[in-house]
């Protein structure tokens, strides 16, 4: 038996169609060749976060001073290895006074540090990058949120 649909639903060809508009707003721009980055890979940050640019060196080790505001979110320091991700990211140094969580967003490797929720202060940790053992030696300078 065939079933022919007769009419149309505009309630619900209009909402695919916002659907769709919702989703291609969410995506930003691109951070290497076929690659896509979505808002949700920036939620969460802290409404403080100063950290400069990094570029690791193979078998070097590189401080980088970071300010944070112990609000409950997240900063990070983004990196890449020749416009790639590393392969991993090992903490060797962990910190006292938070959280440091490593991830590939897009092209990039991101080293996220999230101090515990009211904490000032000051804390360090370090983390070696692979492949190449570049070390990333992180001084934090922890703001009241």
């Amino acid at each position: 038996m065939n079933f022919v649909r007769r009419g149309t639903n505009p309630g619900g060809w209009l909402a695919l169609a916002a659907t769709g508009v919702l989703l291609q707003a969410c995506a930003q721009q691109p951070s290497g060749p076929g690659v896509r980055m979505f808002a949700a890979d920036m939620a969460g940050a802290a409404k403080t976060c100063v950290v400069p640019k990094v570029t690791p060196i193979a078998n070097q080790e590189t401080q980088v001073a970071m300010k944070v505001g112990s609000d409950g979110g997240w900063c990070g320091i983004t990196v890449s290895n020749n416009g790639q991700p590393y392969a991993a990211g090992l903490v060797v140094a962990k910190p006292v006074h938070g959280q440091p969580f490593i991830h590939t967003v897009g092209n990039d490797t991101r080293i996220d540090y999230t101090p515990d929720r009211g904490v000032g202060g000051s804390d360090t940790f370090a983390v070696k990058l692979i492949p190449g053992d570049a070390t990333i030696r992180v001084s934090v300078a922890i703001g009241s949120p």
